[in-house]
């Protein structure tokens, strides 16, 4: 390796290595600070704090490594411009087309592992933050009926009292409820209970074997029943919260499938995930292309200008990914034409920025002499 294959590849290494660590520090406190909130709000537990924000990092870090690599390469040949050391590479016989060679021999090692952790490690990820969320949430369902406590549902209508479980197995013990409805009040005692959860996300306190009594008010009319397993709704979602819950999960669902999966049973749904999974590695090898040519600057002008532009540009990048990838779950845009359109388009640009930058302009030609 050159002396300048060298300087370039230690100074995106090094630039790199900064933002990174900015980078995943900001997103760190931004998400404990979040999660937390949620731990306060009774949404998951405290004790999975820590577990999911591993767990998210690992998500984030390819959108993470994609920007610091911009940002690196980006600063690197800014530098060189700011500090008139491009003019030294220049006299020196080399070209910028020179710097792609050390620019993508630090790209293609990321752009691997951006593909590693899209394909592999960020559904992994995905699922267990998935099964953490599932085991508070059966836990919290626990809670709505604590053994020696009252607990009222529905305004009232219904009060249960539960004792704690004196068999292995059983998730709460003798249970008393009361239940008011339009014509009958009903007591119905059981030996056990257990908490189940159903599809629609309306939940049961299925009681086992036990009695019911049913008497109507302001008559003398009472029923007694027996039964070995009986189930009383405590909560109950609305419609919309159902299906607010059931999007939130069917989209944890397509984010925590393996990648292979998605290849077996490519409905909308799965390409559109799919298309995410392999525009992020190619991404990256776009930005560090685009990053070339826009950081080439005039060290004579203010330099906010560029970076807002590239910044601009990189935004509108992964906006457009993300459009795509709405697009081919709504059946708008093909997976075989999303897949490649924007990162085609993007290539395009950087090719013809780069061309810009490098391409010698014509001499001008003298105007003709003033008349005599």
């Amino acid at each position: 390796m050159t002396l300048f294959k060298r300087a370039v590849f230690a100074e995106i290494t090094s630039h790199a290595g900064i933002v990174f660590s900015t980078l995943l520090v900001v997103w760190l406190s931004v998400l404990i600070v979040r999660l937390l909130g949620d731990a306060a709000a009774g949404d998951i537990g405290a004790n999975v704090v820590l577990g999911l924000a591993a767990f998210s990092s690992i998500t984030a870090l390819p959108v993470i490594l994609s920007v610091a690599l911009f940002v690196a390469v980006l600063t690197t040949v800014t530098r060189s411009y700011r500090e008139s050391e491009m003019p030294v590479w220049f006299a020196s016989g080399l070209s910028l087309t020179d710097w792609l060679r050390p620019i993508m021999w630090f790209a293609v090692p990321v752009a691997l592992v951006v593909a590693a952790l899209t394909l592999s490690a960020s559904p992994w990820a995905y699922g267990q933050i998935s099964e953490y969320r599932q085991r508070f949430e059966q836990r919290s369902d626990l809670s709505k009926v604590t053994a020696g406590q009252f607990i009222e549902t529905d305004d009232g209508k219904r009060v249960f009292f539960a004792e704690s479980p004196t068999r292995p197995g059983d998730e709460l013990g003798r249970v008393m409820a009361r239940v008011i409805e339009p014509d009958w009040l009903s007591v119905v005692t059981a030996d056990s209970a257990a908490i189940r959860t159903e599809a629609n996300g309306d939940r049961f306190l299925v009681l086992g074997p036990g009695h019911r009594y049913d008497l109507k008010p302001g008559t003398p009319e009472l029923r007694l029943l027996d039964f070995d397993k009986y189930g009383v709704r405590i909560e109950s979602r609305t419609d919309s919260g159902a299906l607010e819950a059931a999007k939130q999960k069917a989209l944890q669902e397509i984010k925590a499938r393996p990648t292979v999966d998605l290849f077996l049973r490519p409905d909308n749904e799965a390409l559109s995930q799919l298309m995410w999974r392999l525009a992020l590695p190619i991404a990256v090898l776009n930005l560090a292309l685009i990053a070339l040519p826009l950081g080439a600057v005039n060290p004579r002008l203010g330099r906010s200008g560029d970076l807002l532009l590239a910044g601009l540009l990189a935004l509108l990048y992964m906006n457009l990914i993300n459009l795509s990838r709405g697009w081919i779950i709504n059946g708008v845009l093909p997976f075989w034409l999303g897949v490649w359109l924007v990162h085609a388009l993007f290539l395009s640009l950087g090719l013809g920025l780069l061309w810009r930058r490098i391409r010698m302009p014509k001499p001008r030609r003298q105007g003709a002499q003033s008349r005599a």
